[in-house]
């Protein structure tokens, strides 16, 4: 469809920009990420067996090549579900970072916090409902429930037909057996 054609290059847009421009300066943004990234490494250690990078450039920098990574393909429609469900999720840790409006006295800083806020939070609606887009076509859960259904169907009517042939068979071998007898 045209609209998806258009659609997502637009959506893909912001997190290629932002992401190559993040990779050419990430100092920029180690400030703003430094307790994002502190909060999810001290979590992860006490909950995984192996010690997370502490290093917020690293994170940023990771977290970039990523957006320019999804972004391309999701602007070039390859795997286009999978990639908007990447790029979802690194828009939160990303808006939570940048976007701390609830830090800020300032009205006119703050004003612009809280839009850049939202305007993340509508790249994340638009990039959950292409996460969901089936294009149409039915999704893997419908396909797999009517497969499922299909084979119930086709070994309930199988076992139908051999309890068919298994009550012939034993009627014949009843006939046989009276006309031994007899």
């Amino acid at each position: 469809m045209l609209v998806r054609r258009i659609a997502r290059p637009l959506l893909a847009a912001p997190f290629v920009y932002g992401g190559i421009s993040t990779l050419r300066k990430p100092q920029d943004r180690v400030p703003g990420a430094r307790p994002v990234v502190e909060k999810i490494a001290d979590t992860a250690d006490k909950q995984l067996p192996v010690q997370v990078p502490k290093d917020v450039q690293q994170w940023v920098q990771a977290d970039a090549a990523i957006k320019v990574a999804a972004g391309s393909l999701f602007a070039l429609n390859k795997l286009p579900r999978l990639t908007a469900l990447v790029l979802s999720a690194s828009v939160v840790p990303t808006t939570l970072a940048g976007h701390r409006f609830w830090e800020h006295d300032d009205p006119t800083e703050r004003f612009g916090q809280i839009s850049n806020f939202l305007k993340n939070a509508g790249l994340l609606g638009g990039l959950l409902l292409a996460a969901v887009d089936t294009e149409g076509k039915p999704s893997v859960g419908y396909r797999a429930r009517r497969a499922a259904r299909k084979a119930a169907d086709g070994t309930e009517k199988s076992f139908a037909k051999a309890q068919k042939r298994a009550a012939k068979a034993q009627k014949q071998a009843e006939k046989r057996i009276k006309k031994a007898r007899s």
